[in-house]
């Protein structure tokens, strides 16, 4: 739906800002009136809503000195992802954020995701795996999403745009608030370089209760949520409850069973997490194929049918129908194409029917 700029938005903040209309109230009210303006209206003389509206207004005009998109829930650019929050039936996570504010490409949220979140306290083999996860799929085309906390998290962010990949910060304060103090650079370059992503509003300090929360956020964004290393009490596994909860896929990467480091994670995978033992195990999740290395060649004497089949596919299986529409063909030729390149040894089909190269 498009309105004026920031229109929106300030009514969508001012809605929020009216004592005791949180977050739940706030969704309750704009389905009961279609829009935050109307909800608005219904007020009637509300004693609180001029304070509301001034608040409003500095929080936009702020939000623009500093450069930040405001994404209004129900608008066009929020992301979609994020309505599922709304739907889910758990008491334990808030709904969607009516309004988020981002620093960066909004666009990169359109494309495949998936969250890498851990310890602080990580092993060198933990920030290992982490950095080699989140390079390996920034490099096939995935959105890397994670906290920017120490640890796992800020090596995610790291490995993404090492490669020139693409990562979202989802953080608990506000959108001009460095935390902690010293990965400011790294905030900075995540801002440029991907996108930074908050439902704070700007100069929000950070607070016990907002980390939880954002935590909603990075597992709702992601369509799967990758434990690297967790303790017993380390918030990652509260974003792996909350991905559960959304019917996203969660998954771990297995560690030591005597260190503290991996307790919580290896939890997961006693509970039924996906294990993640190399990193085509997660481009398989996402149903993205391995980047191929530089110059790389085709087979000499293919089609151009077979050429297509060929480029889609890498060393991650592929199922039938993402092949047929990434290659662009009419499906009974790609179909043919398969069955002469499968003949010539060059692709093969995994044992539930997914296709990779031979």
């Amino acid at each position: 739906m498009r309105r004026a700029p920031h229109t929106s938005a300030l009514a969508a903040l001012t809605l929020l800002g009216i004592p005791r209309i949180g977050t739940r109230e706030w969704h309750r009210r704009v389905r009961e009136y279609g829009s935050a303006a109307l909800a608005i209206e219904a007020l009637g003389d509300n004693v609180h809503l001029s304070a509301a509206t001034v608040a409003a207004e500095a929080t936009v005009a702020r939000s623009i000195s500093l450069g930040a998109s405001l994404l209004v829930c129900g608008d066009e650019g929020y992301p979609a992802a994020l309505h599922d929050l709304t739907l889910c039936d758990s008491s334990d996570m808030s709904p969607a954020p009516p309004v988020l504010f981002a620093l960066g490409d909004v666009e990169l949220l359109t494309r495949p995701a998936v969250a890498i979140v851990g310890t602080r306290h990580a092993t060198a083999t933990g920030l290992r795996a982490a950095e080699r996860i989140a390079r390996s799929c920034a490099e096939a085309g995935a959105l890397i999403v994670s906290g920017l906390a120490r640890g796992i998290d800020a090596t995610a962010h790291s490995g993404a745009l090492s490669v020139g990949g693409a990562t979202a910060a989802i953080i608990g304060t506000g959108i001009d608030v460095a935390y902690p103090a010293d990965h400011r650079g790294l905030q900075q370059r995540i801002a440029r370089d991907g996108i930074l992503l908050t439902e704070q509003p700007p100069g929000q300090r950070a607070t016990r209760g907002s980390f939880p929360e954002r935590n909603r956020l990075i597992a709702a964004l992601a369509q799967v949520t990758i434990v690297v290393e967790a303790g017993h009490r380390s918030g990652a596994l509260l974003t792996a409850r909350a991905a559960d909860a959304l019917n996203r896929i969660t998954a771990a990467v297995p560690g030591a069973f005597d260190n503290a480091a991996c307790l919580g994670s290896n939890e997961l995978l006693r509970d039924g997490a996906q294990v993640i033992a190399t990193t085509d195990d997660v481009l398989a999740m996402l149903r993205l194929a391995k980047a191929d290395a530089p110059g790389a060649l085709p087979p000499p004497s293919l089609t151009d049918a077979e050429r297509a089949i060929w480029e889609v596919l890498g060393n991650v299986p592929l199922e039938l129908d993402l092949v047929v529409e990434r290659a662009g063909w009419a499906a009974d030729a790609c179909l043919a194409a398969v069955t002469t390149l499968e003949l010539k040894g060059l692709v093969r089909a995994t044992y539930v029917g997914a296709l990779q190269r031979a």
